[in-house]
């Protein structure tokens, strides 16, 4: 408990194993903390699967797994002409024109890449643990995001806690696939580069920025977090005078 605490502090000044340097044990201990709590976030989504079988539930879900299939099979250019005439009935949807398309962009290419390593998976399951695997990949993005902003043990505490915490696994568990089981992980990916981007300067880090931003607008229509936040941040740096030309 001590190690721990003195590693949350950043006070470790000598090895509790001979072996090891106190930079290896640091890094060995951060590692082992963000790891269980990667496999904490995607082993506490599988109950429904578990209980009952692995199954897309819930209507928006169902209908996000019938576009996905649709891209799969037919591609993206006939994807994004779809017309539906099994949904919004009896008047019909135009998929490409109605829809966050990230979510069934992301499953497909996740499912090709799959299947091109001679993977035999169906675009189901991909569908029905999508959320929990971007649940894990959230766990580790706020414990980059939170370190950069406060601490390592900062981080480390915000990563364990985002992998329990109710609201987020009610929104992201196995079969549950809507848009928010990956737009949590590209939001606070959008806001990590973005204050990589202010506080280095760097033209690489503000491309990254850009780039995740376009990911969380075609993902999710939360997305307006990002396009208001984002420039109330920059308002309130002009305004204390913290910026350079």
């Amino acid at each position: 408990l001590e190690f721990i605490m003195a590693m949350a502090n950043g006070v470790l000044h000598k090895p509790m194993f001979g072996r090891f340097s106190v930079e290896k044990q640091e890094s060995l201990l951060k590692l082992a903390i963000l790891s269980i709590a990667a496999v904490l976030a995607f082993s506490t989504r599988l109950f429904s699967v578990l209980r009952f079988e692995s199954v897309i539930h819930e209507f928006d879900p169902y209908f996000n797994y019938r576009t996905t299939k649709y891209l799969a099979e037919k591609g993206f250019y006939n994807f994004h002409n779809w017309f539906d005439d099994r949904a919004w009935y009896p008047l019909g949807r135009i998929i490409g024109g109605t829809i966050y398309p990230g979510l069934m962009v992301t499953a497909s290419a996740i499912y090709h890449a799959l299947n091109s390593l001679n993977i035999t998976i169906d675009v189901r399951e991909v569908c029905v643990f999508l959320a929990p695997a971007f649940s894990s990949l959230t766990a580790v993005m706020t414990y980059l995001l939170t370190s950069e902003l406060h601490s390592v043990g900062a981080g480390l505490t915000a990563a364990g806690m985002i992998a329990i915490v109710p609201g987020y696994i009610s929104r992201s568990v196995a079969g549950s696939y809507d848009n928010e089981g990956i737009a949590i992980f590209c939001m606070l990916f959008t806001y990590y580069l973005w204050i990589k981007s202010v506080k280095t300067g760097n033209i690489y880090w503000a491309s990254l920025c850009s780039v995740a931003y376009f990911y969380m607008v075609s993902s999710w229509g939360g997305y307006v977090f990002l396009i208001n936040l984002i420039p109330l941040h920059v308002l309130v740096l002009m305004i204390a005078g913290r910026f350079s030309h």
